[in-house]
């Protein structure tokens, strides 16, 4: 069996992240990496893997059938249309980029290639929330009325070491609740309007440090988000998941959906509804569905396979990559401007 060739661009943590899932698969092999340091080099020829230090001529050189885009975020959209230019499908790490704008012509441009762009909001591959938009869509919940996420944790003080996590754009809005909306708009549907604050009392940054926010979705339901990276807690879903091995899993939930017959929380996947009288003096009977375990990174790179041989269409396109991060950013700017943010998604459309 033939093994589908996929490139990195960019060998930094999560590039490294894609690099480990790649070399552990059976199906996919691992055709070469452009990243221009050192460290990059080191990697490359340490596994004896053709090394590039611009990914133009990995491309040209290579000719990957797929490559993953893990570097930068500002260098998302010119690598990720120079993949198109050249046929060559991509998966871009989120967020796709760093203003809407010009995430909307990477929309275009993959609009008018046809050559598919998956963007990497991993959570999505998870099979608790996959099992959990079952549920939503399958009416269990009713109407859907109510979402609340809590992320909160504690990011040691070296992390803010590197400069740039300590300035404009480098905070937990965009590093983190990023996750949290993509993973409201795959469960809950479109987010129609945003309001927020944001506060940066603890640590004094130019960024936030703890953020809440108010969501409104398009279908009438309204969510709540608590955001803190200076929180003591284990109230956030990479512990709570057991997602990622570096963090200690912890017997908590962070995620709540309701609707008018039922209510669901994450990642227990446990159901509360009432089998008789429906009101809140009767009896309400939990259930609770339990899913195997799967890694959420590697089941991402087996659906891009799937996406390059044309067996799937993507499931995180890059007008989802769009629409997410232009709900994440409303959250920044309801919170400096005090005013609710409308999202208006005739604007980001193919």
């Amino acid at each position: 069996m033939s093994k589908t060739q996929i490139a990195i661009l960019g060998a930094g943590t999560i590039g490294r992240t894609h690099i480990d899932r790649i070399v552990r698969s059976e199906n996919l092999q691992l055709a070469g990496i452009a990243d221009p340091t050192d460290a990059g080099k080191a990697l490359a020829l340490s596994m004896n893997l053709p090394w590039f230090a611009d990914h133009l001529a990995l491309l040209d050189s290579v000719k990957p059938q797929g490559v993953v885009i893990a570097t930068p975020n500002f260098l998302h959209i010119a690598q990720a249309l120079d993949c198109l230019e050249r046929g060559v499908p991509a998966l871009v790490e989120k967020p796709v980029a760093d203003s809407v704008a010009e995430a909307q012509i990477l929309v275009d441009a993959q609009a008018r290639s046809g050559v598919p762009v998956l963007v990497g909001h991993h959570r999505r591959y998870n099979p608790i929330n996959r099992r959990a938009r079952d549920i939503v869509q399958s009416g269990n919940l009713g109407q859907l009325v109510a979402a609340h996420v809590m992320a909160l944790f504690l990011k040691p003080e070296p992390y803010f070491d590197a400069a740039w996590r300590r300035q404009k754009g480098g905070g937990p809005i965009l590093i983190n609740l990023i996750h949290e909306i993509d993973m409201l708009r795959f469960l809950c549907g479109e987010i129609s309007s945003v309001q927020a604050m944001g506060s940066n009392a603890v640590r004094g940054f130019a960024v936030e440090d703890t953020a809440a926010a108010v969501l409104r979705f398009a279908n009438g339901a309204v969510g709540t988000l608590l955001l803190s990276d200076t929180a003591t807690s284990a109230w956030h879903w990479d512990l709570s998941s057991g997602e990622q091995d570096p963090y200690p899993r912890q017997a908590t939930r962070s995620h709540f959906l309701s609707g008018t017959h039922g209510s669901l929380s994450l990642p227990d996947l446990e159901y509360w509804s009432y089998r008789g009288e429906r009101s809140w003096h009767a009896e309400i009977s939990k259930e609770q569905t339990l899913v195997h375990r799967a890694d959420p990174y590697s089941a991402q790179l087996q659906h891009f396979a799937a996406v390059i041989a044309g067996l799937e269409a993507p499931l995180c396109s890059a007008l989802d990559g769009l629409r997410t991060l232009r709900a994440t950013l409303a959250v920044s700017e309801a919170a400096a401007s005090g005013q609710a943010v409308t999202l208006d998604h005739e604007e980001a459309k193919l």
